[in-house]
């Protein structure tokens, strides 16, 4: 049986940081400018692979200090852009564990934030392992991951299958020898499961 590997953010946790920034702008168009005026997709991969809050949103100010306010705000009030657990990939989860299936998490997430995640969802403690990219100072699509990943839970990748909603991090497993599935939705990731005989 196949030991299957979850991605949180995207794929069972609703991570938008649009939902954080609705109140300071007057459209989603002038969230999207202010994202990539300031980085934001590297920058927070930084928190991710382990720098403190503090130290980004200090780095990231003095680059931008017309919007240092704007960027504190992503750390004071992180939590706002999680709106929820996407309910549908949760309903799969619950019945893949009662199925009987070994369950493991590969995501990228501050150690930060992600004990946040760890009080607010009890699905979390569903899985038998979780892999946070903060805490081992790596982040996917990086291949040393994805090793450690197998190293920790004692399988080959070929024995796993690995979902996430990112096509890099899918094809960087894909090209290590996991199975993998790109998740678009909950209703399609039931039909591929189904497929696979997984429920």
């Amino acid at each position: 049986m196949k030991t299957i590997i979850f991605d949180l953010g995207g794929v069972l946790i609703d991570w938008n940081p649009h939902a954080l920034y609705a109140p300071y702008f007057n459209s989603g168009a002038e969230i999207d400018q202010f994202l990539q005026e300031i980085g934001f997709a590297a920058w927070n991969a930084q928190q991710d692979a382990g720098r403190p809050f503090a130290e980004g949103v200090a780095l990231l100010s003095a680059e931008f200090p017309h919007r240092a306010t704007l960027i504190q705000a992503y750390h004071l009030e992180w939590e706002n852009a999680i709106p929820g657990p996407i309910d549908g990939t949760v309903q799969i989860l619950r019945q893949l564990k009662e199925n009987g299936h070994s369950l493991c998490a590969l995501t990228n997430f501050s150690t930060e934030t992600f004990p946040i995640m760890r009080r607010r969802y009890d699905f979390l403690t569903w899985f038998e392992y979780i892999l946070v990219s903060g805490e081992v100072g790596l982040i996917k699509p990086n291949s040393a991951i994805y090793a450690l990943l197998l190293q920790k839970i004692n399988q080959p990748a070929h024995n796993c299958l690995f979902i996430d909603d990112s096509a890099v991090n899918i094809a960087a497993a894909h090209q290590l020898g996991f199975d993998t599935l790109q998740f678009q939705s909950p209703a399609l990731l039931k039909t591929e499961l189904q497929q696979r005989g997984l429920l």
